[in-house]
Protein backbone atom coordinates (compact mmCIF):
# COMPACT_ATOMS: atom_id res chain seq x y z
CA UNK A 1 0.00 0.00 0.00
CA UNK A 2 1.28 3.17 -1.07
CA UNK A 3 1.51 6.05 2.09
CA UNK A 4 -0.45 8.81 2.40
CA UNK A 5 0.60 11.94 0.97
CA UNK A 6 2.65 14.14 3.49
CA UNK A 7 -0.34 16.74 3.14
CA UNK A 8 -3.41 14.26 3.92
CA UNK A 9 -1.15 13.54 7.27
CA UNK A 10 -0.91 16.48 7.94
CA UNK A 11 -4.67 17.23 7.64
CA UNK A 12 -5.57 14.14 9.54
CA UNK A 13 -3.39 14.68 12.38
CA UNK A 14 -4.99 18.39 12.88
CA UNK A 15 -8.38 17.22 12.47
CA UNK A 16 -7.78 15.18 15.34
CA UNK A 17 -6.20 17.68 16.67
CA UNK A 18 -9.01 19.91 16.62
CA UNK A 19 -11.54 16.37 18.07
CA UNK A 20 -9.17 16.20 20.94
CA UNK A 21 -9.11 20.08 21.97
CA UNK A 22 -12.82 20.53 21.67
CA UNK A 23 -13.48 17.39 24.01
CA UNK A 24 -11.31 18.49 26.39
CA UNK A 25 -12.83 22.41 26.18
CA UNK A 26 -16.38 20.43 26.32
CA UNK A 27 -16.12 18.50 29.07
CA UNK A 28 -13.81 20.97 31.62
CA UNK A 29 -11.68 18.28 32.86
CA UNK A 30 -11.07 14.57 31.17
CA UNK A 31 -8.67 11.79 31.69
CA UNK A 32 -6.56 10.81 28.45
CA UNK A 33 -8.62 7.19 28.72
CA UNK A 34 -12.12 9.20 28.67
CA UNK A 35 -10.61 10.95 25.19
CA UNK A 36 -9.59 7.69 23.57
CA UNK A 37 -12.77 5.82 24.40
CA UNK A 38 -15.14 9.12 23.28
CA UNK A 39 -12.84 9.83 20.01
CA UNK A 40 -11.42 5.99 19.14
CA UNK A 41 -8.16 7.91 18.38
CA UNK A 42 -5.09 5.59 19.52
CA UNK A 43 -2.96 6.08 22.25
CA UNK A 44 -0.12 6.64 20.37
CA UNK A 45 -1.79 9.48 18.50
CA UNK A 46 -3.69 10.65 21.70
CA UNK A 47 -0.20 11.02 23.57
CA UNK A 48 1.70 12.55 20.52
CA UNK A 49 -1.39 15.18 20.41
CA UNK A 50 -1.84 15.99 23.81
CA UNK A 51 1.68 16.35 24.71
CA UNK A 52 1.88 19.17 21.41
CA UNK A 53 -1.10 21.15 23.16
CA UNK A 54 0.65 20.84 26.45
CA UNK A 55 3.97 22.09 25.53
CA UNK A 56 2.21 24.43 23.33
CA UNK A 57 0.21 26.42 26.50
CA UNK A 58 -3.19 25.30 25.67
CA UNK A 59 -3.80 22.88 27.69
CA UNK A 60 -2.35 21.44 30.79
CA UNK A 61 -2.65 18.67 33.39
CA UNK A 62 -5.20 19.31 35.93
CA UNK A 63 -6.01 17.85 39.48
CA UNK A 64 -6.00 13.83 39.70
CA UNK A 65 -9.48 12.42 39.56
CA UNK A 66 -11.60 9.54 41.14
CA UNK A 67 -9.49 6.20 40.81
CA UNK A 68 -11.17 2.85 40.08
CA UNK A 69 -8.31 0.94 42.05
CA UNK A 70 -5.45 1.92 39.98
CA UNK A 71 -3.11 4.59 39.64
CA UNK A 72 -5.64 7.72 39.53
CA UNK A 73 -5.94 9.43 36.34
CA UNK A 74 -4.17 12.60 35.68
CA UNK A 75 -6.90 15.07 34.07
CA UNK A 76 -6.58 17.14 30.73
CA UNK A 77 -8.36 20.92 31.28
CA UNK A 78 -7.87 23.97 28.45
CA UNK A 79 -5.44 26.46 30.32
CA UNK A 80 -7.70 29.35 30.36
CA UNK A 81 -4.12 31.68 30.16
CA UNK A 82 -2.18 29.31 27.11
CA UNK A 83 -2.71 32.33 25.18
CA UNK A 84 -4.92 35.65 24.65
CA UNK A 85 -7.51 37.49 22.47
CA UNK A 86 -8.89 40.78 21.97
CA UNK A 87 -12.51 41.73 20.89
CA UNK A 88 -13.42 44.87 19.64
CA UNK A 89 -16.50 46.29 18.93
CA UNK A 90 -16.48 49.19 16.33
CA UNK A 91 -19.45 51.63 15.76
CA UNK A 92 -19.93 54.61 14.91
CA UNK A 93 -17.44 57.50 16.79
CA UNK A 94 -16.05 54.60 18.92
CA UNK A 95 -14.82 51.40 19.71
CA UNK A 96 -14.90 49.57 22.66
CA UNK A 97 -12.42 46.50 23.64
CA UNK A 98 -11.82 44.00 25.94
CA UNK A 99 -8.81 41.64 26.21
CA UNK A 100 -9.71 38.00 27.43
CA UNK A 101 -8.45 34.57 27.90
CA UNK A 102 -9.18 31.62 26.18
CA UNK A 103 -12.62 31.06 28.73
CA UNK A 104 -13.45 34.54 27.62
CA UNK A 105 -12.72 36.47 31.18
CA UNK A 106 -12.28 39.91 30.62
CA UNK A 107 -8.64 41.05 32.05
CA UNK A 108 -8.99 44.78 30.65
CA UNK A 109 -11.36 46.95 28.79
CA UNK A 110 -10.97 50.44 27.37
CA UNK A 111 -12.82 52.50 24.78
CA UNK A 112 -11.40 54.92 22.31
CA UNK A 113 -13.52 57.52 20.12
CA UNK A 114 -12.85 57.68 16.37
CA UNK A 115 -15.25 60.70 14.97
CA UNK A 116 -13.05 60.43 11.89
CA UNK A 117 -14.62 57.98 9.27
CA UNK A 118 -11.43 57.46 7.06
CA UNK A 119 -10.49 53.88 6.83
CA UNK A 120 -6.35 55.02 7.29
CA UNK A 121 -7.52 57.13 10.63
CA UNK A 122 -9.93 53.89 11.67
CA UNK A 123 -6.93 51.72 11.63
CA UNK A 124 -4.59 53.95 13.35
CA UNK A 125 -7.06 54.16 16.22
CA UNK A 126 -7.84 51.00 16.60
CA UNK A 127 -4.10 49.99 16.44
CA UNK A 128 -3.96 52.60 19.25
CA UNK A 129 -6.62 50.52 21.48
CA UNK A 130 -5.13 47.02 20.89
CA UNK A 131 -1.58 48.46 22.22
CA UNK A 132 -3.80 50.34 25.21
CA UNK A 133 -5.60 46.66 26.21
CA UNK A 134 -2.41 44.90 26.12
CA UNK A 135 -0.34 47.37 28.24
CA UNK A 136 -3.20 47.59 30.51
CA UNK A 137 -3.55 43.91 30.98
CA UNK A 138 0.30 43.18 31.30
CA UNK A 139 -0.06 40.78 28.05
CA UNK A 140 2.93 40.87 25.86
CA UNK A 141 2.20 40.86 22.08
CA UNK A 142 3.97 37.35 21.60
CA UNK A 143 0.92 36.28 23.93
CA UNK A 144 -1.82 37.68 21.61
CA UNK A 145 -3.28 35.09 19.70
CA UNK A 146 -5.68 37.46 17.27
CA UNK A 147 -8.09 40.52 17.24
CA UNK A 148 -11.43 40.25 16.29
CA UNK A 149 -13.22 43.03 15.51
CA UNK A 150 -17.00 43.39 15.28
CA UNK A 151 -19.35 45.83 12.97
CA UNK A 152 -22.57 46.83 11.87
CA UNK A 153 -23.37 45.79 8.00
CA UNK A 154 -22.74 43.53 5.48
CA UNK A 155 -19.29 41.69 6.14
CA UNK A 156 -17.52 39.15 4.16
CA UNK A 157 -15.66 36.91 7.16
CA UNK A 158 -13.99 35.25 4.52
CA UNK A 159 -12.08 38.10 3.11
CA UNK A 160 -12.08 40.45 6.15
CA UNK A 161 -13.95 42.54 3.48
CA UNK A 162 -16.71 45.36 5.07
CA UNK A 163 -18.90 45.05 1.83
CA UNK A 164 -21.11 47.42 3.46
CA UNK A 165 -21.68 49.63 6.73
CA UNK A 166 -24.36 52.00 6.72
CA UNK A 167 -23.12 53.97 9.93
CA UNK A 168 -19.52 54.32 8.94
CA UNK A 169 -20.26 54.71 4.78
CA UNK A 170 -18.22 52.21 4.05
CA UNK A 171 -18.54 50.10 0.63
CA UNK A 172 -16.00 46.98 0.17
CA UNK A 173 -13.67 48.12 3.07
CA UNK A 174 -10.04 45.49 3.37
CA UNK A 175 -10.25 45.86 7.17
CA UNK A 176 -8.44 42.63 7.89
CA UNK A 177 -5.54 43.56 5.74
CA UNK A 178 -5.16 47.10 6.57
CA UNK A 179 -5.26 46.50 10.39
CA UNK A 180 -3.36 42.77 10.35
CA UNK A 181 -0.53 45.00 8.60
CA UNK A 182 -0.63 47.10 11.29
CA UNK A 183 -0.49 44.74 14.62
CA UNK A 184 1.09 41.92 13.19
CA UNK A 185 -1.23 39.12 14.22
CA UNK A 186 -3.95 37.37 12.83
CA UNK A 187 -7.41 39.66 12.23
CA UNK A 188 -10.81 38.26 11.96
CA UNK A 189 -13.43 40.73 10.77
CA UNK A 190 -17.19 39.84 11.31
CA UNK A 191 -21.09 41.22 11.49
CA UNK A 192 -21.13 42.37 15.47
CA UNK A 193 -24.58 40.03 15.95
CA UNK A 194 -22.45 37.22 14.50
CA UNK A 195 -20.01 37.78 16.88
CA UNK A 196 -22.40 37.53 19.53
CA UNK A 197 -23.79 34.63 18.22
CA UNK A 198 -20.19 33.12 18.28
CA UNK A 199 -20.20 33.62 21.94
CA UNK A 200 -23.14 31.79 22.43
CA UNK A 201 -22.08 28.63 19.97
CA UNK A 202 -18.42 28.33 21.51
CA UNK A 203 -18.87 29.45 24.98
CA UNK A 204 -22.45 27.77 25.76
CA UNK A 205 -21.67 23.81 25.34
CA UNK A 206 -25.31 23.14 25.78
CA UNK A 207 -25.70 25.21 22.78
CA UNK A 208 -22.84 23.81 20.49
CA UNK A 209 -25.11 21.59 18.56
CA UNK A 210 -28.56 23.01 18.40
CA UNK A 211 -30.70 25.66 15.80
CA UNK A 212 -30.71 28.99 17.42
CA UNK A 213 -30.97 32.31 16.58
CA UNK A 214 -29.32 35.51 18.08
CA UNK A 215 -31.70 39.03 17.34
CA UNK A 216 -30.52 42.05 18.46
CA UNK A 217 -32.64 45.49 18.92
CA UNK A 218 -31.08 49.03 19.01
CA UNK A 219 -30.44 51.38 16.78
CA UNK A 220 -30.25 48.95 14.45
CA UNK A 221 -31.71 45.73 14.32
CA UNK A 222 -29.63 42.18 13.80
CA UNK A 223 -29.66 38.65 13.94
CA UNK A 224 -27.34 35.82 14.00
CA UNK A 225 -28.09 32.32 12.36
CA UNK A 226 -26.63 28.91 13.92
CA UNK A 227 -28.22 26.11 11.17
CA UNK A 228 -26.87 22.67 12.27
CA UNK A 229 -24.79 23.98 14.98
CA UNK A 230 -22.90 25.77 12.22
CA UNK A 231 -22.95 29.99 11.86
CA UNK A 232 -24.41 30.62 8.32
CA UNK A 233 -23.29 33.70 7.24
CA UNK A 234 -24.94 33.15 3.69
CA UNK A 235 -23.02 33.74 0.52
CA UNK A 236 -20.97 37.59 1.03
CA UNK A 237 -22.18 37.62 4.47
CA UNK A 238 -25.23 38.97 4.58
CA UNK A 239 -27.36 36.61 5.98
CA UNK A 240 -29.24 37.91 9.00
CA UNK A 241 -30.35 41.62 8.22
CA UNK A 242 -33.66 41.75 10.03
CA UNK A 243 -33.74 44.95 10.28
CA UNK A 244 -33.54 45.44 6.41
CA UNK A 245 -36.83 43.49 5.60
CA UNK A 246 -39.58 45.56 4.06
CA UNK A 247 -42.27 46.01 5.82
CA UNK A 248 -43.83 48.30 3.44
CA UNK A 249 -42.43 49.85 0.53
CA UNK A 250 -44.11 53.10 0.75
CA UNK A 251 -42.75 53.31 4.54
CA UNK A 252 -40.82 55.02 6.30
CA UNK A 253 -36.68 56.10 4.61
CA UNK A 254 -34.07 53.79 5.72
CA UNK A 255 -30.37 54.41 6.29
CA UNK A 256 -29.52 51.67 3.54
CA UNK A 257 -31.59 53.59 0.85
CA UNK A 258 -34.92 51.77 1.06
CA UNK A 259 -38.16 52.87 1.99
CA UNK A 260 -40.22 50.60 4.72
CA UNK A 261 -37.51 48.49 6.42
CA UNK A 262 -38.32 46.62 10.15
CA UNK A 263 -35.46 48.74 10.80
CA UNK A 264 -37.19 52.35 9.77
CA UNK A 265 -40.10 51.41 12.39
CA UNK A 266 -38.22 49.82 15.69
CA UNK A 267 -34.75 51.05 15.48
CA UNK A 268 -33.98 53.79 18.36
CA UNK A 269 -33.81 56.68 15.92
CA UNK A 270 -36.96 55.81 14.55
CA UNK A 271 -38.96 55.03 17.96
CA UNK A 272 -37.27 58.83 19.13
CA UNK A 273 -38.65 60.32 15.86
CA UNK A 274 -41.84 58.75 16.05
CA UNK A 275 -42.49 59.70 19.57
CA UNK A 276 -41.54 63.36 19.14
CA UNK A 277 -44.19 62.95 16.27
CA UNK A 278 -47.16 62.05 18.67
CA UNK A 279 -45.88 62.16 22.43
CA UNK A 280 -43.54 65.16 22.58
CA UNK A 281 -40.84 67.52 21.15
CA UNK A 282 -39.06 67.24 23.83
CA UNK A 283 -38.30 63.31 23.25
CA UNK A 284 -34.85 63.46 22.88
CA UNK A 285 -33.84 59.51 23.39
CA UNK A 286 -34.86 56.36 23.84
CA UNK A 287 -35.05 57.15 27.38
CA UNK A 288 -37.17 59.76 27.67
CA UNK A 289 -39.44 57.79 25.72
CA UNK A 290 -39.48 55.47 28.25
CA UNK A 291 -39.66 56.67 31.01
CA UNK A 292 -43.02 58.58 29.50
CA UNK A 293 -44.65 54.90 29.19
CA UNK A 294 -43.69 54.11 32.86
CA UNK A 295 -45.15 57.38 34.36
CA UNK A 296 -48.47 56.49 32.31
CA UNK A 297 -48.21 58.44 29.16
CA UNK A 298 -51.02 56.85 26.78
CA UNK A 299 -49.08 57.91 23.50
CA UNK A 300 -45.85 56.93 24.85
CA UNK A 301 -46.92 53.26 25.67
CA UNK A 302 -48.83 53.17 21.70
CA UNK A 303 -45.24 53.92 20.71
CA UNK A 304 -43.82 51.22 22.58
CA UNK A 305 -46.92 48.61 22.21
CA UNK A 306 -46.88 49.38 18.36
CA UNK A 307 -43.28 48.40 17.97
CA UNK A 308 -43.69 45.66 20.11
CA UNK A 309 -46.18 44.07 17.85
CA UNK A 310 -44.64 44.18 15.05
CA UNK A 311 -41.61 42.88 16.07
CA UNK A 312 -43.53 39.96 17.04
CA UNK A 313 -44.88 39.57 14.18
CA UNK A 314 -41.45 39.39 12.31
CA UNK A 315 -39.90 36.90 14.56
CA UNK A 316 -43.30 34.38 14.50
CA UNK A 317 -42.30 34.99 10.43
CA UNK A 318 -38.59 33.88 11.32
CA UNK A 319 -39.65 30.98 13.31
CA UNK A 320 -42.04 29.71 10.57
CA UNK A 321 -39.55 30.08 7.96
CA UNK A 322 -36.38 28.53 10.35
CA UNK A 323 -37.99 26.57 12.98
CA UNK A 324 -35.02 27.57 15.73
CA UNK A 325 -34.91 25.79 18.84
CA UNK A 326 -33.98 28.60 20.53
CA UNK A 327 -34.04 33.09 19.79
CA UNK A 328 -32.28 34.92 22.13
CA UNK A 329 -33.31 38.49 22.27
CA UNK A 330 -30.36 40.95 23.21
CA UNK A 331 -28.87 44.97 22.88
CA UNK A 332 -29.80 47.80 23.93
CA UNK A 333 -33.42 47.93 23.07
CA UNK A 334 -34.35 45.21 25.94
CA UNK A 335 -34.32 48.19 28.47
CA UNK A 336 -37.85 49.07 26.67
CA UNK A 337 -38.86 46.18 29.19
CA UNK A 338 -42.96 44.53 29.77
CA UNK A 339 -44.76 47.36 27.65
CA UNK A 340 -42.65 46.29 24.65
CA UNK A 341 -42.09 42.84 25.26
CA UNK A 342 -45.76 41.88 26.64
CA UNK A 343 -47.20 42.75 22.88
CA UNK A 344 -44.15 41.25 21.09
CA UNK A 345 -45.07 38.03 23.22
CA UNK A 346 -49.05 38.33 22.09
CA UNK A 347 -48.02 39.26 18.40
CA UNK A 348 -45.50 36.36 17.87
CA UNK A 349 -47.70 33.72 19.31
CA UNK A 350 -51.13 34.72 17.50
CA UNK A 351 -48.86 34.31 14.28
CA UNK A 352 -46.66 31.50 14.52
CA UNK A 353 -47.67 28.47 12.67
CA UNK A 354 -49.73 26.17 15.28
CA UNK A 355 -47.17 23.26 16.37
CA UNK A 356 -44.09 25.23 16.56
CA UNK A 357 -44.75 27.50 19.69
CA UNK A 358 -44.78 24.80 21.78
CA UNK A 359 -41.02 24.04 20.98
CA UNK A 360 -39.64 27.53 20.54
CA UNK A 361 -38.20 28.93 23.60
CA UNK A 362 -37.36 32.45 23.87
CA UNK A 363 -35.06 34.12 25.79
CA UNK A 364 -34.28 37.94 26.62
CA UNK A 365 -30.56 38.54 27.68
CA UNK A 366 -29.41 40.93 30.58
CA UNK A 367 -27.50 43.90 28.51
CA UNK A 368 -23.78 45.32 29.20
CA UNK A 369 -21.47 47.17 27.08
CA UNK A 370 -18.88 45.08 26.95
CA UNK A 371 -21.02 42.01 25.32
CA UNK A 372 -20.27 43.33 22.19
CA UNK A 373 -16.37 43.25 22.59
CA UNK A 374 -16.51 40.04 24.41
CA UNK A 375 -18.89 38.67 21.20
CA UNK A 376 -15.80 39.94 18.65
CA UNK A 377 -13.38 38.08 21.04
CA UNK A 378 -14.84 34.98 20.69
CA UNK A 379 -14.00 35.38 16.89
CA UNK A 380 -10.63 34.11 17.50
CA UNK A 381 -11.65 31.73 20.31
CA UNK A 382 -13.85 30.17 17.67
CA UNK A 383 -10.61 29.86 15.21
CA UNK A 384 -8.41 28.22 17.81
CA UNK A 385 -10.98 25.42 18.04
CA UNK A 386 -12.38 25.04 14.83
CA UNK A 387 -12.10 21.94 12.69
CA UNK A 388 -9.37 22.77 9.58
CA UNK A 389 -12.04 21.47 7.22
CA UNK A 390 -14.47 23.72 8.63
CA UNK A 391 -12.01 26.18 7.79
CA UNK A 392 -12.13 25.54 4.16
CA UNK A 393 -15.90 26.82 4.00
CA UNK A 394 -17.24 30.24 3.26
CA UNK A 395 -20.93 30.71 4.25
CA UNK A 396 -20.57 27.86 7.07
CA UNK A 397 -16.74 28.46 8.18
CA UNK A 398 -17.73 28.60 12.17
Amino acid sequence: MNPLPLGNRNLIRSINRSIILNVIKQKGEISRAAIAHQTGLSPATLSGITNQLINEGLVFEKTTGDSTGGRPPILLAINPRGGFVIGIKFMEGQAVGALTDLEANILAKNSIDISNKQIETSVEMLTSLVNRLLQSGGIRKKQLMGVGVGLAGVVDFSHGIVRQNPFLGWQNIQLRDQLETRIKVPVFVDNDVNTLTLHEKWLNPAQINEDFIVITIGRGIGMGIVINGQLYRGNKGGAGEIGHLVVDPNGPLCSCGKHGCLESYIGEPALVAEAQRVVSPDVTDLDDLIGLASDGNEKAISVLSKAGTLFGIQVANLVNLLDPKLIIISGEGIRMGELFFNAFHSAFYDCIMPGLADDTEIRIDSWGDGIWALGAASLVIAEIFKSPIQKGGKSQDQ
